[in-house]
């Protein structure tokens, strides 16, 4: 497997002509377009993504550890399809919608400024993970791990605290009554 390190890759489409697989240590991604591109069984090893196209991009086995997004598209990304092993996340300002972390750990990781609508977080474990103004719109948590998780300054969560465990986990109000939705109550 080839290994590449401290590269900055700027403005290519790697659907047209493909990443080269491989192992990519500290390197840059500025511009790309990965969307819909196969990067599976590639390695990332903190790299950065700013600008990116990931959107529908094939990551089955595909390690990111340590690895930032920012300002980003990863529209439909199956990120339950990514190595569990490392598994190292940061998103900002990001759109996330239509994503999915299906039994994925991804603790501690870091999302802010970012769309998470109808995102699927079923069965992952997003223990100790801070969410800072991001909209989860329609997302859907069923079986999540959400213990010591920020929401503080999250919005348009609907999380039902009989099917999901949320010990410790941080809300305010208003947005906290996303807890209360499936019981279908006026709260005044």
């Amino acid at each position: 497997m080839k290994f590449i390190e401290d590269k900055v890759f700027k403005n290519e489409n790697y659907l047209s002509s493909p990443l080269v697989k491989g192992e990519y240590d500290n390197c840059m991604f500025l511009n790309c377009s990965f969307s819909n591109a196969d990067l599976s069984n590639i390695n990332f090893t903190e790299c950065s993504f700013t600008e990116c196209d990931l959107s529908n991009s094939n990551v089955k086995n595909t390690v990111f550890n340590i690895v930032s997004f920012s300002k980003s598209k990863l529209i439909g990304l199956n990120f339950n399809d990514c190595s569990k092993l490392l598994f190292s996340v940061i998103f900002n300002d990001c759109n996330l919608s239509f994503a999915s972390f299906y039994r994925q750990v991804a603790k501690h990781t870091k999302c802010s400024d970012s769309l998470l609508h109808q995102v699927d977080f079923t069965e992952a474990d997003l223990s100790s993970s801070v969410f800072n103004n991001c909209d989860f719109k329609t997302a859907i948590f069923d079986n999540t791990i959400l213990n010591k998780v920020n929401f503080r300054t999250s919005f348009n969560y609907e999380i039902n605290p009989e099917i999901n465990s949320i010990k410790k986990a941080k809300f305010s109000m208003p947005q906290v009554l996303g807890l209360l939705k499936k019981y279908n109550i006026d709260v005044e």
